[in-house]
C-alpha cells in the first residue's frame, strides 16, 4: 500500500478525511496534519516531512514556491466563502456584519496571520465595520468551537465550517462584503512518496473529490 502525508488547512478536515477514507479503499494510506495554513507553511519551511500541502490561501503557498520547496506548480482545487457563525437559534438576533459591532456582544475571529482571519478583516473593512474581538484564534476551528460552546456570541468562519459543524447556525454575508478564498494544493519537493502524493492530488481534482468538497460546503475550482 502506498502512502502520503498531507499538510492541510484546518477548514479542510471534514472533506479531506472523507477523501482519505475513499482513497484507503484503493490502497492509498493517508496521514493528515491539520492546522492554520501559516503554521503548516512554517513547519514545511523548517523541514517537516510532508508529501502534499493544501492551503486556505495562495499567499502561504507562494511563500513555499518562492523558497523552491514545491515539486510542481500549485493548482487551485476549491473556493470558499465567509459566513457569520452564531449560536443555534441565533439568540442575540445577529443579522449582518454591522451587528458584530454592537456593544456587549462577544465576537471571536481568527488571527490575521491565518487566512480566515485575514479574509474576515477584509470583509469587515468592505462593510465599514469595526469589531473588537474577545480573542484571535490560531485557526478557524477555534472560532467555530467557541461559538458552538457558547463562549462567544458570534464569529466569522467559512461556509464549509458551518456546513460540516452542525453545532452552530450560519448567517450569509452579501457578495459585496464577502471574500472568496482560493485553496491551492501542491506536491512538495522533499516528498518520500511521490506516487502517493500525485494520486492524492489527482483524486482531489477529480469529479469524485470535487463532489466531496462541494458536499462539505466548498465551491468547485
Amino acid at each position: 500500500m502506498s502512502s502520503a502525508t498531507i499538510f492541510a488547512a484546518s477548514s479542510l478536515k471534514s472533506a479531506f478525511d472523507k477523501i482519505g477514507t475513499e482513497m484507503g479503499r484503493g490502497e492509498l494510506h493517508t496521514t493528515f496534519n491539520y492546522a492554520g495554513s501559516q503554521t503548516l507553511a512554517s513547519q514545511i519551511a523548517q523541514g517537516a516531512q510532508a508529501d502534499v500541502f493544501a492551503s486556505a490561501d495562495t499567499a502561504h503557498m507562494k511563500t513555499l514556491q518562492d523558497a523552491g520547496l514545491l515539486a510542481d506548480p500549485p493548482r487551485v482545487f476549491a473556493h470558499n466563502r465567509l459566513e457569520i457563525a452564531v449560536e443555534r437559534g441565533n439568540p442575540k438576533r445577529i443579522h449582518s456584519l454591522a451587528d458584530l459591532a454592537r456593544s456587549g456582544l462577544v465576537v471571536v475571529l481568527a488571527d490575521p496571520s491565518v487566512p480566515a482571519g485575514k479574509y474576515a478583516q477584509q470583509a469587515l473593512a468592505k462593510a465599514g465595520v469595526t469589531v473588537h474581538p474577545a480573542s484571535l484564534e490560531p485557526q478557524v476551528t477555534g472560532v467555530l468551537s467557541k461559538v458552538a460552546l457558547g463562549e462567544a456570541d458570534a464569529g466569522i468562519v467559512y461556509v464549509s465550517d458551518i456546513v460540516t459543524s452542525g453545532n452552530v447556525d450560519g448567517l450569509a454575508i452579501p457578495d459585496a462584503q464577502n471574500v472568496i478564498a482560493d485553496y491551492p494544493i501542491a506536491r512538495l519537493n522533499a516528498t518520500p512518496n511521490k506516487s502517493g502524493a500525485e494520486a492524492f492530488i489527482a483524486y482531489v481534482l477529480s469529479s469524485q473529490g470535487q463532489a466531496i468538497l462541494v458536499r462539505a460546503g466548498f465551491e468547485k475550482a
